[in-house]
Parts: C-alpha cells; sequence; structure tokens
C-alpha cells in the first residue's frame, strides 16, 4: 500500500524535511532499497550508506542532514522505523474466507471478515473476532474465544477454553493450553494433579514458533498485555507474566512463578517454581533462578544460580584466573619446607 512521507510524518508525529508528496510503498536496508522504499539511519557513521541508497525517504535523528533526501526527524529513528513499519505494512483487510477443508462446529461463532485456511479444525463454542486470520491445519479447540485482528500461523494448536485477546500474533507449532506438568506420588506410583484451569493471553502479545504455554491446574496461566515471547519457550501452569515483558529463546518457566511488568528474559533462561521476578528485572542469557527465589525490581542477575550482575562478573573474573592460580600455589607448595610430621 503507498503511503506519502507527509502522511507518515504525521503518523509518527515526526518534523518532515524535504518533499512531503514522495511516496513510500515498502521497508528495506539501505543497500537493497529501492526509490519508494523507506530506510532509517540512527548515527552519523551510517550516514554514508544512506546517502548512497536509492531510497528517497529516511527516517532519522535530529542531528543528521543527507543531501537530496526527504528526512523524517524523530528522537529514536529505529523506534520510528519500527512503528513506520506498521503503519505501512499492517495486516491487510480481507473478507469472509473459509477453505472448504476447514471443518467447522455449527455452533462455532466466526465474525463476518475472519480467514480460516486448509484443513482448519474449530470445534464447539469458539468465538473468533472480526479481521482475524487462522493459517491451514491450525486446531481451535472446545469453547475457545480469539479476539479482533489476530493472527495464527499453520500448524497453531489452542486446546479448549484458551482466550487470546486482540491483535496478537501466534507463530507456527505453538501450542496453548497444554495440561501442565503436576503429579503426586502415592501408592508406589504417581498420581496426575488435575490441569483444569485455563490460559489466558492478553492484547498485543506475540508468541513465537514451537513456544508451549500450559494451562493452569486449578487456577489460571497469564500472559498479559504486550508481552513477547520468542521460539521454544516453555511456560508452565499457573504462571503470570506481566505487561510487555520479553522472553528469548529456550527459557524455560516453572510452575507457579510469576513475573512482573517489564520483565527482560535473556536466552535459555531456566527459572524453577514458584519464583518472582519483580517488575523491571533482568535475567541474562542462561541464568538458573533457583525455587522461591526472589530477583527484585530493577535488579540485573546471571549466571547460576542467579545472583546480581556485578557480582557475577567479579566472581567470573577469578574463576577464569583459576589455572593460573593452581600453578602458583603448587609453586610454593614445591619451595614451602617439607612437613617432618610436626604440628
Amino acid at each position: 500500500m503507498n503511503h506519502t512521507a507527509g502522511e507518515l510524518a504525521r503518523f509518527l508525529g515526526a518534523k518532515l524535511i524535504g518533499d512531503e508528496r514522495a511516496m513510500i510503498s515498502g521497508l528495506a536496508s539501505p543497500e537493497n532499497a529501492r526509490a519508494t522504499d523507506l530506510v532509517y539511519v540512527a548515527s552519523r557513521r551510517h550516514s554514508e550508506r544512506v546517502a548512497m541508497s536509492a531510497a528517497l525517504c529516511v527516517i532519522a535523528s535530529p542531528d543528521i542532514r543527507i543531501a537530496g533526501k526527504t528526512l523524517l526527524e524523530v528522537a529514536d529513528p529505529k523506534f520510528g522505523f519500527a512503528k513506520a513499519a506498521a503503519f505501512i505494512l499492517g495486516q491487510p483487510a480481507a473478507g469472509r474466507s473459509v477453505h472448504p477443508t476447514a471443518i467447522l462446529a455449527p455452533d462455532a461463532h466466526l465474525a463476518v471478515d475472519v480467514t480460516v485456511g486448509p484443513f482448519v479444525v474449530i470445534e464447539d463454542g469458539v468465538t473468533i473476532g472480526r479481521e482475524t486470520s487462522i493459517g491451514a491445519f491450525c486446531f481451535i479447540g472446545r469453547g475457545a474465544v480469539i479476539g479482533e485482528h489476530c493472527y495464527l500461523h499453520p500448524r497453531v494448536t489452542l486446546y479448549s477454553g484458551v482466550r487470546l485477546g486482540k491483535h496478537t500474533e501466534v507463530h507456527s507449532g505453538a501450542v496453548i493450553g497444554s495440561d501442565g506438568f503436576g503429579y503426586v506420588f502415592g501408592e508406589g506410583r504417581y498420581w496426575k494433579f488435575p490441569q483444569i484451569g485455563a490460559v489466558e493471553i492478553g492484547d498485543d502479545v506475540e508468541i513465537g514458533a514451537n513456544t508451549t504455554i500450559d494451562r493452569g491446574s486449578l487456577e489460571t496461566t497469564r500472559i498479559s498485555h504486550g508481552v513477547k515471547i520468542d521460539n521454544l519457550v516453555q511456560i508452565a501452569h499457573n504462571v503470570t507474566v506481566g505487561d510487555h515483558s520479553v522472553l528469548a529463546a529456550q527459557t524455560g518457566v516453572s510452575g507457579s512463578s510469576t513475573l512482573g511488568r517489564g520483565v527482560i528474559v535473556g536466552g535459555q533462561v531456566g527459572i524453577a517454581d514458584h519464583c518472582t521476578l519483580e517488575d523491571g528485572a533482568v535475567a541474562g542469557a542462561q541464568a538458573g533462578i533457583p525455587t522461591g527465589k526472589t530477583i527484585r525490581r530493577g535488579q540485573t542477575v546471571w549466571g547460576t544460580p542467579a545472583r546480581p550482575l556485578q557480582k557475577f562478573k567479579q566472581q567470573y573474573a577469578w574463576f577464569a584466573r583459576l589455572p593460573e592460580l593452581a600453578r602458583r600455589l603448587r609453586n610454593l607448595e614445591h619451595r614451602s619446607p617439607k612437613n617432618d610430621g610436626v604440628e
């Protein structure tokens, strides 16, 4: 879809320098851009790349000037570019389209402009909101609710009763609402603890490929508004993730843990059961957070077991010196008088 630089400037609240009628139809890196593609530059050291680009319209910080380009000045060009992408690309509005191979229960309620791909199964009591797209081979279980403007990529599975908010995107292979890993040992064997709770996903959430989110056992697993979850993440039963938190790939969050608002979790982090990461906490990649641990508001931790970043760096520096220290210790032992057995 084509837009003008003036339209984009008004959307971004940017100061426009140049031709407000310049056309913008796509996004690109400077090296691959066409004349109608939008590019951005956040640092003067990249100005030459942009100056040599075919792109005519550039999002830039106020201290950058590039001759021959229409500039949209914003304080944070990378953020401005991301926001512009939502304006330029968006999700195309689709009319009602249900593939003939899809299987829809008679009492499933689909808004008038929902798109349903090949071999989708939608069970009894499902509700799907306006302008939502369901990709091929998806399964939507009994009583699930999907809000407006959602996008489920192919082969997403929603178990019964799962609720998705508006503007939520779920990537291929994700499974939401599966049973949590809960067992009680008795009479010589494991008995399954009931996994009959719910999963509630907020608005503007993105869930990566092959990620799994378990339903609550007797309560609800909650993923709040604006949360972004990477590929291959496991979220267990009764977990709560606060607004605008981010979880990177291969992270595992064990049962009944709580992540506050704006929490950042790096790749391959392991969070044991009943942990709390307060608002704004940061867990660095491969951190291990033991059972019941609380990471305080705004604190950054690293390592296993997780500890404050400064302490981790000090300890890691000593750990890296162990071979040297071992050699020095052996030399000292070699030079010391032999023990004659007298204490």
